[in-house]
């Protein structure tokens, strides 16, 4: 016969199961959307000899007619006296449309990454969504960039790596807080 610690038992084994379920789901791009900011830290595999590099990390993802936009920027505060760096300002931007897969987005403004231009695609897995961007260069070689973008409770994890013919180039990562709906 069961009893109450095994009623207990099982309610908690029940709602560790179906939480696990609920974690587990892919979220929906409606959840991604918001004014992000925040800082990261970039690496190499030359840190350990030339230190790391900050940057500040602005990223805004919100609706279009027939899917999503995101706009990025980084801010590189590199070189020159500690007191007045060099900065350098990064911004990109890509418009996302559905692709009749679950979760998964190609960029309208798809260019030939054999002809200079660069192939952008998006994915939802779980809370985190992934933008990549592949280009090639003259000599054939492939270069690519992907953005992981994590929601968490207090706002967003962001990773950056950056892979070139297949040789880890350089990772950024951050944190950023929602700041605007």
């Amino acid at each position: 016969m069961f009893g109450i610690k095994d009623s207990i038992a099982g309610l908690a084994l029940l709602a560790a199961v179906v939480a696990t379920n609920a974690v587990a789901q892919d979220l929906p791009i409606g959840a991604f959307f918001g004014s992000f900011k925040g800082s990261g830290v970039a690496e190499n595999k030359d840190s350990v000899y030339f230190g790391v590099t900050v940057r500040d990390l602005d990223v805004t993802i919100a609706p279009t007619k027939n899917g999503f936009r995101v706009n990025w920027t980084t801010v590189i505060r590199k070189g020159g006296h500690p007191n007045n760096p060099r900065v350098r300002r990064k911004e990109q931007s890509a418009v996302f449309v559905p692709t009749g897969k679950p979760g998964v987005y190609y960029a309208v403004d798809l260019a030939d990454p054999l002809q200079g231009g660069k192939y952008v695609w998006s994915r939802i897995a779980k809370q985190t969504l992934y933008v990549y961007a592949l280009l090639i260069d003259d000599q054939g070689r492939y270069d690519m960039q992907i953005y992981e973008r994590t929601l968490r409770a207090s706002g967003m994890d962001f990773l950056f790596r950056r892979v070139f013919d297949g040789e880890p180039v350089r990772t950024v990562k951050g944190k950023l807080i929602k700041y605007a709906n």
